[in-house]
């Protein structure tokens, strides 16, 4: 079955090692018919002194933070109503799109934009799944709408694209416009 071999300048922490091993696995796994445990995976330290490119000793690049933990994070100070700590995460130039293609550039543009909508929402995760820089989030919404009857069970998938560690795009897609239409209200998904 498949080895794949990767030299590394050492300097890298094992959680990142780890990490790369996973998402090598991960990669194998998808253009070669293998269970997990029969792609191996070699990382090799090298000394950074014994690396050269132009003539030049290089050092290590950086490590990025883990994509889903970022993603979780800032859905967390999202729904904690910590925009500084939410913004935090996010990378010049983000954007995001909600149902209905609405479009916003800034945290409050969302808070404005939800303050009819519902009174408050909040996330239950089923899983979070990331390919690299590229992270998606599912699960259920549950909340109150406006008139402050309670709502559950809408489902919910979050779509988020990274660059260098922070958010660049994230898409959204929900059942809770089918939810309000079918005049749910005070009944749970």
């Amino acid at each position: 079955m498949p080895i794949v071999r990767v030299d590394l300048l050492e300097g890298y922490s094992d959680s990142v090692k780890a990490r790369l091993g996973d998402s090598l696995t991960t990669a194998v796994r998808g253009v070669i018919d293998a269970p997990p445990e029969a792609v191996t995976v070699i990382l090799h330290d090298m000394p950074a002194a014994n690396y050269y490119r132009g003539g030049t000793p290089r050092t290590p690049g950086s490590d990025l933070p883990d994509s889903a933990q970022v993603v979780h994070d800032f859905l967390a100070a999202m729904e904690a109503r910590d925009l500084d700590r939410a913004r935090s995460h996010l990378a010049p130039g983000f954007i995001m799109t909600f149902p209905g293609g609405m479009q916003m550039t800034t945290l409050e543009d969302l808070v404005a934009w939800s303050k009819p909508r519902y009174r408050f929402v909040k996330k239950t995760y089923e899983r979070f799944d990331a390919l690299g820089q590229l992270v998606y989030c599912f699960g259920t919404l549950h909340g109150e709408w406006p008139d402050g009857t309670a709502f559950s069970g809408i489902r919910f998938i979050d779509r988020f694209e990274l660059v260098q560690g922070r958010l660049h795009r994230q898409d959204v897609w929900n059942d809770m416009g089918e939810m309000r239409a079918a005049g749910a209200k005070g009944a749970t998904a």
